[in-house]
C-alpha cells in the first residue's frame, strides 16, 4: 500500500494567511484580507438588526412610561398636581423610611415630563419624601405621559386608593379643587371620575363630604381628623339649615382650634346645639294634639298628658287643679 505523504503549504504565512479573516498573522501584515463569507454578513447583518430592535423596544418602553429610570430627586415638582393626601403620618412615614433603608426603593414613583425642564409628581409622594428624608440623591420612576389632566389626577388617585387609606374628607376636597380648577365641569363629576371603581354608597358619602369642604373648609385646621359619622351629620344640619353652616364657619375662624381632638370637640358641641334647635322646632311644629276647646289642644301618652295653646293660661290651670283635688277627695 502506498504511503499518504502530509501536503504542506509552499509558504506556511500565506497558508494561514488563507484562514485568517483579518489577515493578520503572528504581526505580519504582508497579505490582502479576504472578503467576508455571506455568513459572516449575515451575522452581521443580524446583529444589527437585533441591536436595533432592542433598541426600539427600550425607546418605546420609554415613551410609553414602560421603562424604569433614575431621576434627581432635585428635578421633581411635588406640587405639580393639587395633593389628595393633606398630611403625612410620621409613624407610617417612620416605617416606609426602614424599609427603604434595609431593602431599597421597590416600587417606583410616577413622574410627568414638564415642558419646561424637570417632572411633576404624579403618584409616590410618600417615596419622594422618605428618600428625601434620607439623603438620597435620586428615585427609581416611570416617566408617564398622561393623554389628559383627568388621566394624571386619576392615576394619584387611584394608586392612593390601593396603598394608603385617605380620609372621606381628603377624597372629597381633590375632586371639589379639581373642579374648581377646571380639570372636571362639577364636584360631582369628579367624584365620579376619580372614585369610578369605589361602590355606589362611598361615592355617596364623598360627595356629602364635597358640601362639607365646600362649607367649612377654610376654616378647618385638621379636617382630615373628622370620623365619618360626624362628618355626614354635619353634612345632615348644614343641608337641613344653611345658615348653620355659616354661623359655624364663623365660629370655627374667630376660635380656631390647636389641634384636631380640640377642632372635633367644638363641631360636636355645635352640631349637638343645632341638633336640639331642630328637636325644638319638630315638637312645636309637629301634631298639637286633639282640640278639646277653642285655642287648647290636649295630647295623651302613656304616663302623661299635654295641653297646650292660646287657650291655656292661669285660670285655667287653677281650675284644673282644683278638679283633680275634688276627684282624689
Amino acid at each position: 500500500m502506498a504511503k499518504r505523504r502530509r501536503l504542506e503549504p509552499a509558504n506556511p504565512a500565506i497558508g494561514q494567511q488563507g484562514l485568517e479573516t483579518k489577515g493578520y498573522v503572528n504581526g505580519w501584515a504582508g497579505s490582502r484580507r479576504r472578503a467576508a463569507p455571506i455568513a459572516d454578513v449575515a451575522d452581521d447583518a443580524a446583529g444589527q438588526a437585533a441591536f436595533e430592535e432592542v433598541a426600539g423596544a427600550l425607546q418605546s418602553a420609554r415613551e410609553e412610561g414602560r421603562l424604569i429610570q433614575h431621576i434627581p430627586l432635585n428635578e421633581i415638582r411635588r406640587d405639580h398636581l393639587l395633593r389628595d393626601r393633606l398630611t403625612l403620618d410620621e409613624e407610617e412615614m417612620a416605617a416606609l423610611e426602614a424599609s427603604i433603608a434595609s431593602r431599597g426603593q421597590q416600587t417606583p414613583v410616577e413622574l410627568v415630563a414638564l415642558p419646561a425642564g424637570g417632572y411633576g409628581l404624579i403618584s409616590g409622594l410618600r417615596r419622594v419624601e422618605a428618600l428625601r428624608r434620607l439623603g438620597q440623591g435620586t428615585v427609581l420612576a416611570l416617566v408617564r405621559a398622561p393623554e389628559s389632566s383627568e388621566a394624571a389626577y386619576l392615576a394619584m388617585v387611584e394608586e392612593n386608593e390601593i396603598r394608603a387609606n385617605l380620609s372621606f374628607y381628603e377624597r372629597a376636597r381633590v375632586a371639589a379643587e379639581a373642579a374648581g380648577i377646571g380639570v372636571y365641569p362639577s364636584p360631582k363629576a369628579a367624584v365620579q371620575a376619580l372614585f369610578a371603581h369605589a361602590s355606589a354608597s362611598k361615592r355617596s358619602k364623598i360627595q356629602s363630604f364635597v358640601t362639607l369642604h365646600e362649607a367649612l373648609g377654610p376654616a378647618l385646621h385638621f379636617p382630615e381628623t373628622i370620623p365619618e359619622k360626624l362628618g355626614l351629620a354635619l353634612v345632615k344640619a348644614i343641608d337641613t339649615v344653611p345658615a348653620f353652616g355659616v354661623r359655624l364657619r364663623d365660629s370655627l375662624r374667630k376660635t380656631a382650634a390647636t389641634d384636631a381632638a380640640a377642632e372635633r370637640a367644638a363641631l360636636e358641641r355645635a352640631l349637638t346645639r343645632a341638633e336640639g334647635k331642630a328637636a325644638d322646632r319638630k315638637a312645636s311644629s309637629g301634631p298639637r294634639g286633639e282640640e278639646v276647646a277653642q285655642g287648647l289642644f290636649l295630647e295623651a301618652a302613656r304616663g302623661k298628658i299635654v295641653l297646650r295653646g292660646e287657650g291655656l293660661n292661669a285660670g285655667l290651670v287653677e281650675d284644673l287643679r282644683s278638679w283633680l283635688a275634688e276627684r282624689e277627695a
